[in-house]
């Protein structure tokens, strides 16, 4: 049962999938991260030794990953929402910050549609 930074990893899977069950690793990340360990990456997860989970583990405690990078990441958008940028002030609105258009489909960062007091339909 292989266990990294404290994500299970998916058994009957091959170690470079289920490496990108860690947030934080990709796909490119995990190649480079298997080669580094020395590990088969089309070896399944089920079949590492304890040596392939130890170096493993070794090589992705190098890299930004799991909880240090989401601290990061909300950090990063603390500070610009603090200094006004342009991409911080779209994240106070709850809206998109890369440029997507707001007209229609921005439901997922806008959340469901907010109900204004008093508002009627105009009705036929």
């Amino acid at each position: 049962m292989a266990r990294i930074k404290n994500i299970e990893l998916p058994k009957e899977k091959r170690v470079v999938i289920g490496l990108t069950y860690i947030y934080g690793i990709g796909r490119k990340l995990a190649e480079t991260i298997c080669a580094s360990a020395k590990v088969d990456p089309n070896k399944k997860v089920k079949d590492l030794s304890t040596a392939d989970e130890a170096g493993l583990r070794k090589e992705v405690d190098t890299h930004l990953t799991e909880g240090d990078l989401r601290r990061e990441v909300q950090m990063n958008i603390k500070t610009k929402m603090e200094i006004n940028s342009y991409e911080g002030t779209r994240h106070k609105k709850g809206l998109p910050v890369h440029g997507q258009r707001t007209s229609r489909n921005a439901r997922t960062r806008k959340g469901r549609g907010k109900v204004v007091a008093n508002k009627k339909k105009v009705g036929k």
